[in-house]
């Protein structure tokens, strides 16, 4: 191999830093946004009312961040499209799901079942050919699940578990997959992450609030204490890094990378939820995440093998 063809291979290696160090700051923003979901619910903010002010926060973020960029929000029937349709799958229904179920099955539980989309993402990619099949990225994606799936096991056994609570987290991860898939899919022509973002999220944000006003659920927050608001703009500001940083990796890094967000936010999540929740620690934790920790080294592997692959020169 020329020399020139060893700075390729080199340099195509080091193109997957930048989707690997998404992978790590967004799924570790992945499990603290799940916490703070779980303190917010305890002080009395409502689920749906503490997603609509925090994805609204995160949208009003990411919005001064495009302008200051000048890469404005695309303005057209494929744009908005893709708006409402990401929104409504991948934040809106995916989430509310989730952040609803949290007082009944636990912050860790939610941060680890959000680890299972990789299975369902792979899946849907190869059956739509949008990714070759690689025994590395497989074997990543089934270690991730298995991890994942020992502890989800371990929380259907529990004498206090709420069967009805554990399906309705568990259609989070389903809704999060289809997201992955159609984000990719779909993406408008010549449109940057900065501008996509938040143009998902203002739609976010209009679809909760129709939701809120055709329904009995309030999405009023109580201003006696300056602890509600404290704790969304929190959770506006890790919104905004996190969606910010979820449009980078699928550019990146593809549906399958992206979908590893959740394991890494289990490995982080559960461990936040034991030490400042106070939830004990599930059966099986250490087993389960030694496996999703694999599970996101193999597949990034098996991306950085595939890449060199297709570079290399013959």
């Amino acid at each position: 191999m020329s020399e020139s063809s060893q700075q390729k291979v080199s340099r195509n290696r080091n193109t997957w830093l930048i989707p690997f160090a998404c992978l790590l700051t967004g799924g570790a923003l992945t499990g603290i946004s799940t916490n703070v979901a779980k303190y917010a619910v305890d002080i009395g903010l409502t689920p749906l009312g503490f997603l609509f002010w925090s994805i609204a926060g995160a949208a009003i973020i990411l919005l001064v961040v495009a302008l200051i960029r000048k890469e404005f929000p695309p303005f057209n029937a494929r744009s908005l499209e893709y708006y409402f349709v990401a929104a409504l799958v991948s934040v809106a229904v995916a989430n509310l799901l989730l952040f609803s179920a949290i007082p009944h099955v636990g912050a860790g539980f939610v941060a680890l079942i959000i680890s299972l989309p990789p299975l369902l993402t792979y899946l849907g990619a190869l059956m739509l050919r949008m990714e070759r099949f690689n025994i590395v990225r497989a074997l990543g994606v089934v270690a991730a699940l298995i991890g994942a799936g020992v502890m989800a096991v371990h929380k259907f056994s529990a004498p206090d578990t709420s069967i009805f609570w554990i399906l309705i987290a568990l259609c989070g991860p389903v809704l999060l997959a289809i997201g992955n898939i159609y984000r990719t899919l779909r993406w408008p022509d010549s449109a940057s992450v900065s501008a996509l973002a938040p143009g998902m999220l203002v739609a976010a944000a209009i679809l909760l609030g129709l939701f809120s006003m055709m329904s009995d659920f309030s999405i009023a927050v109580s201003l006696e204490s300056g602890l509600p608001t404290s704790l969304i703009a929190i959770q506006s500001c890790v919104f905004a890094g996190q969606f910010l940083l979820l449009f980078l990796l699928q550019k990146t890094g593809g549906p399958v990378l992206l979908s590893l967000l959740g394991a890494v936010g289990a490995i982080v999540g559960v461990p936040v939820a034991i030490f400042w929740q106070g939830e004990h620690p599930p059966e099986g934790l250490f087993l389960g995440a030694t496996l999703i920790a694999i599970g996101v080294v193999l597949v990034t592997w098996g991306g950085v093998k595939m890449t060199v692959f297709k570079k290399e020169p013959r």
